[in-house]
């Protein structure tokens, strides 16, 4: 059985949710990946090394921002590691962790937002990205799942963010 593990205090809900978040970020950095690598996955094939590493550092990127949500809930974000320079063995400010994933995820919303309208508007339209039924239905299935993400580390950062300062509220004791 799959173990996930998480701080006692954590509700299993925002363990589940956090841990979710790097598997849905992952179908498209490997999309992205089989672009690179020459796969028909899009109508065109990318073009050139500069391209090629800015297509893998956006997958790299945003699978290790993905990766960041389980600080949420696991020990690494209330602790700093010890194995880090100067601050590590140090506790984690509460709002250090909650604005930028707030942040990040007000973000998310944003381009999902303005995904959405330009699908609607029909932007782009004239240069497919895709040339085939079977590459467009690849294409939505790597990249449908990122819908979730900016909800999930919503909801993460906000219980985080509760359970943090439930413990220095005086009502708590």
């Amino acid at each position: 059985m799959l173990r996930i593990t998480a701080l006692p205090d954590v509700p299993r809900w925002a363990v589940l949710a956090a841990h979710a978040v790097p598997w849905i970020t992952l179908p498209s950095g490997l999309w992205r990946v089989a672009l690179v690598a020459g796969l028909p996955v899009a109508a065109e094939e990318q073009r050139g090394t500069g391209e090629a590493v800015y297509i893998l550092l956006l997958s790299l990127v945003s699978e290790g921002l993905a990766w960041l949500t389980l600080g949420l809930v696991r020990g690494w974000g209330e602790v700093v590691p010890g194995w880090v320079p100067v601050i590590g063995g140090r506790p984690v400010p509460t709002m250090a962790a909650v604005v930028p994933a707030l942040l990040g995820a007000a973000g998310l919303f944003g381009l999902l937002g303005w995904a959405c309208y330009a699908q609607i508007a029909g932007l782009g339209a004239e240069s497919g990205v895709t040339d085939s039924t079977a590459q467009s239905a690849l294409l939505v299935l790597c990249y449908i799942p990122l819908i979730a993400w900016p909800p999930l580390l919503t909801a993460v950062a906000l219980a985080y963010y509760r359970r943090r300062t439930a413990c220095a509220s005086p009502e708590a004791a």
